[in-house]
């Protein structure tokens, strides 16, 4: 599932704050591939001890804004080191603490997961990019002229039924669904364009996506991102559960409950959405992951190794988001483009997760809370806090630190978690006040996309 507050005014918000650091400074247009290249080994130390702390504070001050019990965070700068932690404590006032190898649902990280698998499959010649979904679904009615490839990017100009059904998510969350009603609902929804005429995110989207891609190949889903993503990167802490609890050691997940009307979060009325039915979130936003699968996924992700030839060159052959999210904000198969970082961000009910990764450096994020209240797009910013605090590393003995030109800076995206911070405890640490660099950054990175 997306977050709980509209995607677009979410994209808006990280835009806007940026925008009020870095002025009027324009960014390149392009939508191709920025490198094929590996990623650059990583240092095999962790960071120094003020670095850590720096990485520490940023997540522990979300964590307070949120009212989230605990985090899992792993920063990886190949040319200095890298910082990884659970932080906090499984259940809210409990005493276990979180360590950095508990698993946890991923949100809509699902989502470039569920395109690697489309994308594997075009390469491997089973399904096309252009194949409409009427070829593998020839009985449903009302998704006529849309293809495979416009699901995954979406750009398919389906409704989505996230507002509608987020209440129900949230404060309901092991009502069992079949994705035929996920997809009705989207169906339901007023049309957001023509199919392929502009981006609109979409979770129905991708239910029907996973809809068509079961009938193609005639496997189910658990089998599909095991050999075709979790298998061939040795992700063997990934699944796309069957039943409603978390395998293996987990953090219980927190959410604020919604008006069933309105949508509105009951500040103060908090839910443990720990068991979710896997039917409610499925190849939209159902697979459940630890730190260390994310960070292999993230590079493999940003880099497209697990595809080649025409398959890699549509991985991030990015659109626009809109004429109200900055340029340099763009969407690729199933993936955000933010800069020179490429990832995406999730929220289930109970987390919200965001991963990023700079196929040319190697510097990666990822990072969660255990409440889901603030959605997705606050993961994201403290994502991209994170990763403006790891452009200042140092490198060790006998590395050069890369330069990497972010189009925002640690405080523009504190500045964002502080607009986006939804039923904030009293006491909250407060974002510090963003304040103008002396020079805007040159326009060197591509526009892609935000979630």
């Amino acid at each position: 599932m997306s977050g709980l507050r509209g995607r677009t005014r979410r994209s808006t918000l990280i835009a806007a704050a940026v925008a009020v650091v870095l002025g009027a400074s324009a960014f390149l247009s392009g939508c191709t591939s920025q490198t094929n290249a590996p990623v650059p080994s990583q240092a095999s130390v962790t960071l120094p001890a003020d670095e850590a702390a720096a990485v520490k504070k940023a997540v522990t001050d979300a964590m307070g804004s949120t009212a989230a019990s605990g985090a899992i965070v792993g920063v990886w700068a190949p040319w200095a080191g890298s910082y990884t932690a659970g932080i906090g404590t499984t259940t809210a006032k409990g005493k276990q603490a979180v360590t950095s190898d508990m698993a946890w649902r991923v949100g809509s990280v699902t989502k470039p997961m569920t395109c690697t698998v489309l994308l594997s499959l075009v390469q491997k010649g089973r399904v096309a990019l252009d194949d409409p979904v009427t070829k593998y679904l020839p009985r449903l009615v009302g998704v006529d002229g849309l293809t495979l490839g416009q699901l995954c990017q979406n750009t398919s100009g389906l409704g989505d039924y996230t507002s509608a059904l987020n209440p129900q998510f949230v404060d309901n969350p092991q009502r069992p669904y079949v994705p035929m009603e996920l997809v009705a609902s989207g169906l339901g929804e007023p049309r957001t364009g023509t199919p392929g005429q502009a981006w609109s995110y979409s979770n129905a989207g991708f239910i029907l996506l996973g809809m068509a891609l079961q009938a193609a190949t005639g496997e189910d889903w658990t089998t599909l991102y095991r050999n075709e993503v979790f298998q061939p990167l040795g992700m063997s802490s990934s699944s796309l559960p069957a039943g409603t609890s978390i395998p293996g050691s987990a953090l219980h997940g927190y959410a604020t409950s919604l008006d069933a009307v309105t949508g509105s979060p009951a500040c103060g009325t908090v839910v443990d959405d720990t068991q979710v039915a896997p039917t409610a979130t499925w190849t939209a936003s159902g697979v459940v992951s630890t730190l260390s699968d994310l960070k292999t996924f993230a590079q493999a992700f940003a880099t497209s190794s697990l595809l080649r030839g025409d398959a890699k060159k549509a991985a991030w052959k990015t659109v626009p988001m809109g004429t109200t999210v900055a340029g340099w904000q763009t969407y690729g198969m199933g993936g955000l483009q933010l800069g020179p970082m490429r990832g995406h961000d999730g929220s289930a009910p109970g987390f919200i997760t965001s991963m990023l990764s700079d196929p040319a450096s190697g510097l990666t994020i990822v990072v969660m809370l255990n409440d889901s209240t603030s959605g997705a797009a606050y993961a994201q910013a403290l994502a991209m806090q994170l990763a403006a605090i790891a452009t200042t590393f140092k490198p060790v003995e006998g590395r050069k630190a890369p330069t990497i030109t972010l189009p925002w800076n640690a405080d523009a995206a504190a500045a964002s978690l502080n607009q986006l911070a939804t039923c904030r405890p009293a006491g909250a640490p407060p974002a510090p006040t963003p304040t103008p660099e002396p020079t805007p950054p040159p326009a060197v990175y591509r526009p892609l996309p935000s979630n």
